[in-house]
């Protein structure tokens, strides 16, 4: 088993950690899925409000890609489509109203090692499941019609306040290896599985495994391609969140979509941070019920270096398994940059203050100061594990010149890769939306 031993990246030590037991809240009574979330995808409605649809029953599908459709995460009636500009899907809310399935063939382990990689996709792509599926380079939905050169599943979690994936994982080991078993066959290459240094999690079949160092950003897929097998040009990776391999593995065992999410609820502004099971799509407003929430507080889907900001009336992202819970109270001290700190006060990834132990830091959604020119003092360097100038790329991707991002090594980029460089730029430049121009660049190049 390989092991990747990063040099570079950073912890954030925010306060909020949830403890590690699992507790069960009430079902959300509604359910949402926004499409503006899949990057570039155009969805065509499948549906319209007030009818009736089954969990598993397709939404919509994406009109350059009509076989690939999303399925309800809920089993009801459709209780509104709400629609942005030029009558853009926003919003698919559904009412949950009972417990019918859209419901598939059902195999063993040893009857799905015999199918074949047609059968495999067919039944995915009709169960509508096939959007948990993801492409590198881009990051987006994947295309069936394309066969991946390998397929990366990340069974560790190093981002702020995320889930540790283990134990889940051991829990659901025979739905994860089936998943794995499943994935295997979409491909000729190979499916490789990223656990943590000394993980207990292993003998996982028709899967090359691989351990990487805890250190953030290890735990996205991005790092781990790039220092294992890194992507070139005309390669095509296909990548799976892990949770969303035990719900692949659960489709062929039990022929029906299983929603179920192990979500962390946590952060700085969370009164009582904790792990919950959940499902996908779920209100934000359901994942509160043991928080005591003002409104004060900013909440975000996802971790809060790539999440997105919520409502209580918002819904979980498609992709997530966090909300982050952050004082959205911000005051300006007195002559701020002349004041002495120290590393309880004040935190930084230079070691400007005195430090006094690896404390908990309280976070707010403060960016202390406003963006401003950008300062070369390395760093974003010294928190990005992969080969690559940021600096020099950052400026092609302004410059709009192709071929030299190119040769800096635009295809292996992600803007969750560069979260941690925006965290820690002094000029708060928003690094991860710059290199998400980039990649728009290129995939409009062609």
């Amino acid at each position: 088993m390989d092991h990747i031993d990063l040099k570079k990246g950073h912890n954030i030590r925010i306060s909020g950690q949830p403890s590690g037991e699992i507790f069960s809240i009430t079902r959300s009574e509604t359910f949402g899925l926004s499409p503006d979330e899949f990057h570039g995808i155009k969805p065509k409605l499948m549906v319209a409000e007030g009818d009736q649809v089954k969990l598993g029953s397709p939404l919509f599908f994406d009109k350059t890609k009509p076989e690939v459709k999303w399925a309800s995460p809920a089993s009801g009636t459709i209780k509104n489509i709400q629609f942005g500009q030029r009558r853009i899907i926003e919003k698919i809310e559904i009412k949950d109203s009972g417990n019918d399935a859209v419901e598939g063939p059902v195999y063993t382990q040893d009857q799905l090692s015999n199918l074949d990689r047609e059968t495999v996709l067919k039944i995915i792509l009709d169960a509508n499941l096939f959007p948990m599926i993801r492409q590198r380079p881009f990051n987006k939905i994947a295309d069936p019609k394309e066969s991946p050169r390998d397929i990366y599943i990340s069974a560790i979690n190093t981002a702020p306040l995320s889930i540790d994936l283990e134990p889940i994982l051991s829990l659901e080991k025979n739905a994860f290896q089936t998943g794995v078993t499943a994935l295997s066959k979409l491909t000729l290459g190979e499916v490789i599985v990223t656990l943590m240094k000394g993980s207990d999690f292993k003998d996982i079949s028709n899967a090359t495994t691989q351990t990487i160092s805890t250190l953030h950003p290890a735990g996205n897929v991005g790092i781990q391609i790039h220092h294992s097998k890194p992507i070139n040009p005309g390669d095509i990776i296909w990548t799976v969140d892990a949770q969303n391999v035990v719900a692949l593995g659960k489709l062929f065992l039990t022929g029906k979509y299983d929603t179920k999410r192990v979500v962390s609820v946590a952060g700085p502004g969370a009164s009582n941070p904790q792990f919950v099971f959940s499902s996908v799509g779920s209100s934000i407003k359901s994942l509160m019920i043991n928080q005591e929430i003002d409104s004060d507080v900013r909440l975000i889907s996802g971790d809060v270096l790539t999440g997105s900001k919520k409502e209580l009336d918002q819904y979980l992202g498609f992709f997530d398994t966090a909300v982050a819970i952050l004082p959205d109270t911000v005051e300006r001290p007195f002559m701020g940059m002349l004041q002495l700190g120290n590393s309880k006060t004040k935190y930084s990834l230079t070691n400007t203050f005195f430090s006094f132990g690896e404390s908990l830091f309280q976070f707010n959604t403060a960016q202390n100061g406003s963006q401003r020119a950008m300062v070369p003092i390395n760093a974003w360097e010294n928190v990005l594990p992969m080969d690559i100038y940021p600096n020099a790329l950052f400026r092609a991707i302004l410059a709009e010149d192709i071929e030299e991002m190119e040769k800096l090594g635009i295809w292996e980029c992600d803007d969750e890769d560069f979260a941690l460089c925006s965290f820690a730029c002094p000029s708060k430049i928003d690094v991860g939306a710059v290199i998400r121009k980039g990649l728009d660049l290129m995939e409009a190049e062609g």
